[in-house]
């Protein structure tokens, strides 16, 4: 059931386009995001709040995989398949995920815990193969990273990969055991993780900065 209040949220987003049908796909995630899964009633609710027809929504609603049409897991998770991942043994991977979770790509977990999808391009195709967590990336995710993944998710929640993406681009080494427990631990005390020589990231990155400005200034 979409609310009164979601269809004022839809209507002021629409407001904001010159052509209110420019709003269709954060007005879907409105409706996503206030019934979990995009609804035929909040098909219609968007319909109506930018003036186009449901079977329009609709269509849009079935080509992104972003948008659900039925309920997910707590937890979704992503498996790129285009070229360059499937080049770099995205299968595998996938395969992997479907034995340690006891599900098939495009079903969830009896719990609810967990959804498990393959995706076309994920736009990380220098790091293939590549799968996003509730939209946080790890990348180059081989089946022997798998089991650290799922780990980590079971300990410390889906969370804990935002801080793992946070270490990757800054450079500090791809998904193991190691580095993927740490940053469930990140995840949970807020705490910077340690580089793996006794300095957290943080230090070390103002230390780098700080070097390079003085080198600079001779």
């Amino acid at each position: 059931m979409i609310s009164e209040e979601v269809k004022a949220r839809l209507r002021e987003v629409a407001a904001r386009y010159p052509q209110a049908r420019s709003a269709m796909l954060p007005c879907l995630h409105i409706v996503q995001d206030a019934e979990g899964y995009v609804t035929p009633e909040g098909i219609l609710a968007v319909a109506e709040a930018i003036g186009v027809k449901p079977d329009e929504v609709e269509s849009v609603v079935t080509f992104y995989s972003m948008y659900h049409q039925e309920p997910i897991g707590r937890t979704v998770i992503k498996v790129c398949t285009s070229i360059a991942c499937y080049l770099h043994g995205c299968d595998e991977t996938l395969a992997k995920l479907e034995r340690r979770l006891g599900i098939q790509k495009g079903q969830t977990t009896p719990d609810g815990r967990y959804t498990l999808e393959g995706v076309e391009c994920l736009a990380a195709c220098g790091m293939a193969p590549a799968v996003q967590v509730n939209g946080e990336f790890a990348e180059q995710m081989t089946p022997d990273k798998t089991d650290a993944l799922i780990d980590t998710l079971e300990q410390h929640g889906p969370g804990a990969i935002r801080n793992y993406w946070r270490q990757i681009s800054e450079g500090r080494g791809m998904a193991t055991e190691t580095t993927l427990g740490s940053v469930g631990a990140t995840a949970e005390t807020g705490a910077p993780a340690s580089n793996g020589n006794g300095n957290n990231a943080q230090t070390t990155g103002e230390t780098k900065s700080r070097g390079q400005r003085q080198k600079g200034s001779r």
